[in-house]
């Protein structure tokens, strides 16, 4: 993998305390099944390209397509599924540029804004967009209208586009019901942020899981261990079972929704506080949430296949 350089670090001067990507994450000991997918990524600017937004939360290092597609071809990936940043705003302009750079290897999920137009949204389609991402997290983003979530809704609909969803697990009760009522399939960021130090048989997640079967077309990525951790990964002794805390939580999904679970690396892990990952020990925390080679083939596979790339689109 191409490492990281000075290069990265940009005149819009990073948050104090940001933590750089890994510059050398390891080769996981899991071989991935082949065609896998990435399916939660980012890219950061470059900012010298594409301009961080001025109404950001934080400003990051560089990260830029040719980063991650080094780092997707160093994990034994064959495809990403790249979302849109919060510290570009609704600017995809270095989304775009990485889906356009990827031969068809990337799709996409945007910000767009009450008012986008057509012309937009076809552009975003053709560059490979799939969905759009509502982000409820306070600390990262300011709070919307949610009669301006659903005036992009009625936008996005006739795409065939799907919505991504980012909350913290204590706001779900009060969200539930606008969510469910959201005409379009839902894809859930990051096990909904469950507390990890709570049991995984308790109310709180029982309460996830009611969400997850209240319709056929709500999907959950079982990603960022590292975010959900408590116990955080392992000391250097060549231990692979990190992030073992949420074990439980993320394996509870995958054994009970097998064709509505996805995974991806979340690089590069914006906003971490801890510690910076490496990338490949992410990937060897899967045969623990996944345990069978058919579970990880839905997982990495069929299931970001069928929703980001299915047989019958005609782009």
């Amino acid at each position: 993998m191409t490492e990281r350089t000075e290069q990265h670090v940009t005149e819009q001067q990073k948050t104090p305390g940001w933590l750089d990507w890994h510059p050398s994450p390891g080769r996981p000991a899991l071989e991935l099944p082949a065609g896998a997918v990435d399916a939660h990524c980012h890219v950061f600017g470059p900012a010298a390209a594409f301009p961080y937004a001025p109404e950001r939360k934080y400003t990051p290092c560089d990260a830029s397509a040719e980063q991650l597609f080094a780092l997707r071809d160093h994990l034994g990936f064959a495809r990403n599924v790249i979302v849109q940043a919060t510290c570009h705003g609704a600017d995809n302009r270095a989304l775009v540029d990485a889906l356009r750079r990827s031969g068809g290897r990337a799709r996409g999920v945007a910000t767009v804004r009450p008012g986008v137009s057509d012309a937009e949204l076809r552009e975003l389609h053709e560059a490979g967009v799939r969905g759009v991402r509502f982000n409820f997290v306070r600390r990262l983003v300011d709070v919307t209208p949610r009669a301006d979530l659903w005036d992009v809704v009625e936008r996005i609909a006739p795409l065939g586009w799907h919505v991504v969803l980012y909350f913290e697990a204590a706001d779900l009760a009060e969200l539930r019901e606008f969510f469910l009522s959201i005409p379009v399939p839902l894809v859930i960021d990051h096990l909904g942020r469950p507390d990890v130090s709570e049991d995984v048989d308790g109310p709180k997640f029982a309460g996830f899981l009611s969400f997850l079967r209240a319709r056929d077309d709500v999907w959950c990525k079982v990603s960022c261990p590292e975010r959900l951790s408590l116990t955080g990964p392992p000391a250097l002794d060549g231990e692979r079972n990190a992030y073992r805390d949420v074990v439980p939580f993320a394996r509870r999904v995958v054994e009970e929704f097998p064709d509505r679970v996805l995974w991806g690396t979340d690089w590069p892990h914006p906003n971490l506080k801890g510690h910076m990952p490496d990338d490949g020990l992410l990937v060897d925390f899967l045969p623990h949430v996944a345990p069978s080679a058919e579970l990880r083939r839905r997982l990495l596979v069929d299931n970001p296949m069928r929703l980001y790339w299915p047989e019958n689109e005609g782009s």
